[in-house]
């Protein structure tokens, strides 16, 4: 009987990427006890949440090769071990220095977890189910996470204090990495909780490039040049400028334009992210049935680029007639479209790669990164020189439609190299 801990795995790495987005977002329940304590300003803090992206766009790049060459098991392990230790020492920075060098660190410590997890899908998975997988981990995990980060960290303070609360934050952490030691492996030849049946199984699901499980060097010309990997950076910088966008400034945008409370504004806020699991979900249903139906690696990118058009399209509403209603469903339509997107990229980021696929997610990670520092910014700007979000939800919709119609008509089905198939009888 052939066994499945290839989904223990995936769950182990869902959990980190929970634990990672909860992390990240810690510090903005803690503002006003960190300017308070530290003497931090409003405009200081602003530089502190662009810190933390800047040392994630710049350590997801270089992390995706260190992953390729090593094994995701042993770069998460240091990654969050040093994740971790920066958010304990987030009570202890001492002052805007401090919290800036520890947001740095925090973004380069959590920058391997996609590339890292990218890699261990397309080793521990057959082609077929990486949709679903990449789904969870990419879409459901994401989204889930900024559902619960408010209630969970809310009420880690009430019980615990901000500074406690980072400190549980930190030691979540070094739980996972615990039993991580136990568990995760790089490939599921490693692994003794893995039989010669699920073996088999993967392995007639992969191409050569992935069963071989080559680590060394990057093959930076092979990379730079892969035309599906630079449109797979560009729809998801596309898609990273409306989710960052949104992560930084629906709360205000809900507020400033409708006059809602704090506590209104948390109940609002719920819909759109929640519509972001919905939409994940599908997006990994449908990219692993449609692949099983047509074996085309370009059938990833016709679904990226028509839930891309749909997302862009759904924020047109919200700049017509932006009543209340008509901007968080049309908001909530926009999100969920676009997370169908959400675990796509990574599986269209192995398939253009599969020798090197961690390199091949650092790459496109750091794309979504860069909009990560780039969208707050426009939005600030846009915002603070026009008195409305108008513009911003425009740009938002024409980004997403140019990085769909790359997606759509720009896009190549790449020739691949299957592995001799084996069948379970076999071994």
């Amino acid at each position: 009987m052939q066994t499945r801990f290839r989904w223990a795995t995936i769950v182990l790495i869902v959990v980190l990427i929970v634990i990672n987005y909860i992390d990240r977002s810690a510090v903005s329940y803690a503002v006003q006890p960190l300017q308070q304590e530290f003497g931090i300003s409003t405009a200081q803090y602003g530089i502190i949440s662009s810190a933390f992206a800047i040392g994630y766009m710049v350590f997801a790049f270089l992390s995706g090769p260190l992953v390729d060459k090593y094994g995701p098991r042993k770069v998460l392990l240091v990654a969050i071990t040093i994740f971790s230790i920066a958010t304990a020492l987030v009570p202890l920075a001492g002052g805007f220095v401090g919290l800036l060098l520890i947001r740095i660190i925090l973004g380069a410590g959590e920058a391997p977890a996609f590339p890292a997890a990218t890699r261990t899908v397309s080793r521990w998975l057959p082609r077929a189910e990486r949709g679903f997988a990449l789904a969870l981990i990419g879409g459901v995990a994401v989204s889930g996470s900024l559902l619960i980060a408010g209630p969970v960290l809310t009420n880690l303070i009430g019980v615990v204090g901000w500074r406690g609360m980072f400190w549980v934050m930190a030691v979540l952490g070094i739980a996972w990495a615990a039993v991580a030691i136990g568990l995760l492996r790089n490939t599921p030849s490693e692994s003794p909780r893995v039989n010669e049946a699920e073996r088999a199984f993967i392995a007639a699901g992969q191409d050569i490039e992935e069963s071989e499980n080559r680590s060394g060097g990057v093959d930076w010309r092979s990379l730079l040049t892969n035309r599906n990997l630079w449109i797979v950076a560009v729809g998801y910088f596309s898609w990273g400028f409306m989710f960052w966008g949104f992560m930084y400034w629906l709360p205000q945008f809900l507020s400033t334009s409708y006059g809602l409370s704090i506590k209104a504004v948390g109940a609002f806020s719920i819909a759109p992210w929640a519509a972001g699991v919905v939409g994940a979900l599908v997006g990994g249903f449908l990219v692993d049935r449609v692949y099983r139906r047509t074996q085309s690696i370009r059938s990833r990118f016709t679904i990226m680029g028509c839930a891309l058009l749909l997302s862009g399209a759904s924020l047109i509403p919200v700049f017509v007639d932006p009543t209340l209603t008509v901007a968080l469903v049309f908001i909530s339509l926009g999100v969920g479209f676009g997370f169908v997107t959400g675990g796509i990229w990574w599986v269209a980021s192995i398939d253009a790669e599969p020798g090197q696929p961690g390199s091949a997610a650092g790459f496109a990670d750091a794309a979504f990164a860069l909009a990560g520092i780039v969208a707050p910014a426009v939005m600030g700007f846009i915002v603070s020189s026009t008195g409305t979000f108008t513009s911003g939800f425009v740009v938002m919709s024409a980004l997403a439609a140019i990085g769909a119609l790359l997606m759509l008509f720009a896009t190549r089905e790449p020739a691949r190299r299957e592995t001799p198939t084996r069948s379970v009888e076999e071994v």
